[in-house]
């Protein structure tokens, strides 16, 4: 088997972790960054615990997952941003047609709720997204802190911002400062990277944002909408 046979053969092994209905809800659903038990997951793919357990296996010998263990409870969550990067990417190239197509029509006005604060502002692994992701990122562009015209870029200035907006912004590691995410829901990209992980860690440690039950929804604070409007010019009308 030649190397690029081999590299064939483990992309097409990847692939076929994804591809799967239950492995995807359960991918899409770690992407709020925390640790879920397989109970939880369970309950939220609608499968039950054994067949659960069987796809986190598989996740997890993939090295998509990484898992803990805490008494009986079995603590599973990404293994990391890259995997993180990779399910939103995949979500973001879903046809918009085709993805409302495959949903099953929604129950109640609770539920219709619950898809509204999802669009409007969540968490994306460890950055903000949606509405809320947008605006922050159209806001660092506009005002020269954020470069866009090839690839995302901090710029001096938006170092600086940083540091003064009291947002510790840790550049030393092999992450980069600044990184595009394709946003699922707006189809526009928002920041990613060490600084929108230090953004999205400031704004709910701030309580600029709270999350939104057990979702990746969040919402903005009235202390939060002070915050981003000082700091960033946002209009608070655009963030609820």
């Amino acid at each position: 088997m030649t190397a690029k046979d081999s590299r064939a053969a483990a992309l097409a092994a990847f692939a076929s972790l994804v591809a799967d209905e239950t492995r995807a809800t359960c991918l899409l659903a770690l992407l709020d960054g925390r640790a879920w038990t397989a109970g939880e997951l369970a309950r939220h793919a609608g499968v039950a615990a054994s067949t659960l357990s069987e796809h986190l296996g598989k996740l997890v010998t993939g090295g998509l997952l990484t898992e803990e263990r805490q008494g009986r409870h079995r603590y599973v969550r990404l293994a990391g941003a890259g995997v993180a990067q990779v399910v939103e990417d995949l979500a973001a190239q879903v046809p918009q047609a085709a993805a409302a197509a495959a949903d099953r029509p929604v129950r109640g006005l609770r539920e219709a709720s619950a898809g509204s604060a999802m669009a409007r502002a969540r968490t994306c692994y460890d950055h903000l997204a949606g509405r809320l992701g947008i605006a922050v990122t159209d806001a660092l562009t506009g005002r020269g802190l954020l470069r866009q015209d090839t690839g995302f870029a901090l710029t001096d200035a938006g170092i600086e911002w940083f540091g003064a907006a009291g947002i510790p912004l840790d550049l030393s590691g092999r992450r980069p400062a600044a990184r595009a995410c394709l946003d699922w829901t707006e189809r526009r990209p928002h920041l990613a990277g060490a600084a929108g992980a230090a953004l999205c860690r400031h704004a709910l440690d701030a309580r600029w944002c709270v999350r939104v039950g057990s979702a990746r929804a969040v919402k903005v604070t009235s202390s939060g909408e002070r915050a981003l409007s000082e700091l960033l010019g946002i209009d608070p009308a655009a963030l609820r």
